[in-house]
């Protein structure tokens, strides 16, 4: 019964970095970057849902939106900004300045709350669900529930709207998109306003598990979460999903049977081992290319 509590609760973690994952393996799926500066978006989330309830007094579903607007804002002016000038650019070129608005958006919040950690307000149902002898609490309940709605929300937009099949163009082939009349700049911004959009969900629910809001939060749940989209499958939104969720099950089994010390680095060892087989991940597709 042990263990399925902490299954339980790994799937509980992995929800919330599998909802940060979408957003990672989203932007590469489409505009083939790595957003380093995701994880940063979570913090910025966290703080503008934390001085919503605690300056200004909304209660949680205005709060989370709030979140939601000012991170889909930011995502988008981060990637015209930043990103688009540098459409041509090499690879390197890009992942450098993604660590530079990563530590831009890092510095910025140190300035403007400074850099002393905030105490999140318990805005999610505390308390636990009783199964025989089996104890959830309805915390990780609401997580799992909300990383199965966005999921399924998320597929849907993906296979029935418009927009969704051209970024399925994009993703595959962005000359050929362009060809076919769909605007590329307008769908890259689309992708990076919905990926930082889940970087605000998620950083309620991160927030709710562990209250705490400080300028570097994001960072290591945004190398995790990027872990798992690697895990799963760079680029595969089903592989995001279920790396995000093995990965939480992994780092709580680790913590739990062998070192809470050690369970990062076990994590990353998993991660290695399974590239080590599968080089494009769980469920990512190996791209022939043409010469």
């Amino acid at each position: 019964m042990q263990f399925i509590s902490y299954l339980i609760n790994g799937l509980g973690l992995g929800s919330v970095y599998a909802i940060i994952a979408l957003g990672y393996t989203m932007v590469y799926g489409i505009a083939k970057m790595l957003n380093f500066a995701h994880g940063d978006v979570i913090m910025i989330g966290a703080y503008i849902a934390f001085f919503a309830i605690m300056n200004f007094g909304l209660p949680l579903i205005p709060a989370v939106l709030l979140a939601i607007l000012a991170c889909t804002v930011l995502g988008v002016v981060i990637e015209r900004l930043a990103y688009k000038p540098l459409r041509q650019a090499p690879s390197l070129a890009v992942l450098i300045t993604a660590i530079g608005v990563s530590y831009f958006l890092q510095n910025g919040a140190q300035l403007l709350w400074s850099s002393s950690t905030k105490v999140f307000p318990a805005v999610l149902p505390s308390g636990s669900l009783q199964i025989g002898d089996l104890s959830v609490s309805w915390l990780t309940l609401i997580t799992i529930i909300v990383c199965v709605l966005v999921m399924a929300v998320l597929t849907l937009f993906i296979s029935r709207t418009k927009t969704g099949r051209a970024m399925r163009a994009c993703s595959e082939d962005k000359g050929a998109a362009t060809l076919m009349g769909i605007n590329v700049n307008f769908i890259i911004s689309v992708t990076f306003a919905i990926g930082s959009g889940l970087a605000a969900i998620a950083s309620v629910l991160l927030c709710s598990t562990y209250p705490s809001v400080y300028p570097t939060l994001g960072s290591m749940p945004g190398i995790k979460a990027f872990t798992a989209a690697v895990f799963g499958g760079i680029g595969s939104i089903p592989g995001a999903f279920l790396g995000g969720l093995l990965l939480g099950i992994i780092e709580i089994l680790a913590k739990a049977y062998i070192s809470t010390q050690l369970s990062d680095a076990i994590v990353f060892a998993v991660l290695i081992i399974v590239l080590l087989i599968k080089p494009t991940g769980l469920l990512g597709r190996k791209l022939s290319e043409k010469v």
